[in-house]
């Protein structure tokens, strides 16, 4: 086992309990479908229905859905709808209170249109948008599109090893763009605050898109990832399809692969150079650690083999 492996858990495991707002997530086990030579790659579920009118009622979860959200769950969520492209069927308001929606009950059009023209439409009606991120609270999912409406965060976690190899952790304040569209900066969307009367059912990537139905229209729009996977090496072109993260790639690469991390540790290696460790899961279960330097993935080690 590498001599960075165990410290890098250990840091992990200190800090995991202290790190606000971090969702710790399973690696999904549902097989991968096999794809066809030839094809176009899609990081994304097939979305089985669409809706051709917005309606006037945000869908309920499946009755399957008995249980609250799980951790797998919550990271298909973000592998499968975070960054994802949509076309607007309304009109979205800017602001940073976002857009109250009762999952399950019908959507006020009038309170719609009313934070429309108080915080101006930041999303018109048939406007090309990119879900940016997934926040996941007891009751509540805050889907942010393009950049959503509540501006950047500028808290940021550094853990580093100190002398002797004791594990340290300090948290300063610095500037630290969201992931977005091109173009697009934080804060200048929208914000859609999903409201469950119950802690948030286990959902599926599908039934997400389709409680978000009445604003968004998933049909038709091509992965994020997609739009370039075709001028990629082989190699890495492969990797993505197999969803595994591989030496060599960078971060957008990784993203594509296995999606976004729910936790990151950065750390000084025994020649003081910085690297970051991607953390997929959480130990004792099975957790995978990507580890850059620089831009670029250096090694990628499974917890346990």
């Amino acid at each position: 086992m590498p001599n960075w492996f165990l410290p890098t858990l250990t840091v992990f495991l200190l800090a995991a309990a202290d790190v606000p707002g971090v969702e710790r997530l399973h690696p999904p086990s549902n097989s991968i479908p096999a794809f066809p030579a030839g094809e176009d790659i899609s990081v994304l579920p097939s979305l089985t229905s669409t809706v051709d009118d917005p309606g006037a009622q945000s869908p309920q979860p499946s009755a399957k859905s008995k249980e609250t959200l799980q951790e797998q769950s919550k990271l298909d969520l973000i592998r499968y709808v975070s960054g994802e492209f949509a076309k607007a069927t309304r009109p979205l308001p800017g602001g940073k209170e976002g857009f109250l929606v009762y999952v399950g009950k019908p959507i006020s059009t009038e309170l719609l249109e009313r934070a429309v023209a108080t915080h101006g439409a930041a999303i018109n009606s048939g406007d090309s948008v990119q879900i940016t991120k997934l926040d996941f609270r007891e009751h509540t999912i805050v889907v942010d599109v393009n950049g959503g409406g509540r501006g950047k965060k500028n808290w940021k976690d550094h853990i580093q090893i100190g002398m002797a190899g004791v594990p340290t952790m300090s948290t300063s304040q610095t500037q630290t763009p969201e992931n977005g569209p091109p173009g697009v900066q934080p804060g200048v969307g929208s914000t859609l605050i999903l409201e469950f009367t119950k802690p948030v059912p286990d959902l599926t990537p599908d039934e997400l898109k389709q409680i978000l139905s009445p604003f968004l229209n998933f049909s038709r729009q091509r992965s994020a990832a997609v739009h370039w996977t075709d001028s990629l090496p082989p190699e890495m072109k492969k990797a993505i399809q197999d969803r595994r993260a591989a030496v060599g790639m960078d971060r957008d690469e990784v993203i594509a692969a296995i999606g976004k991390p729910e936790h990151k540790v950065r750390e000084r290696d025994a020649e003081g150079n910085e690297i970051e460790d991607w953390i997929y899961g959480q130990p004792p279960s099975k957790t995978v650690f990507v580890r850059f330097q620089g831009d670029r993935v250096t090694s990628v080690k499974q917890f346990p083999q």
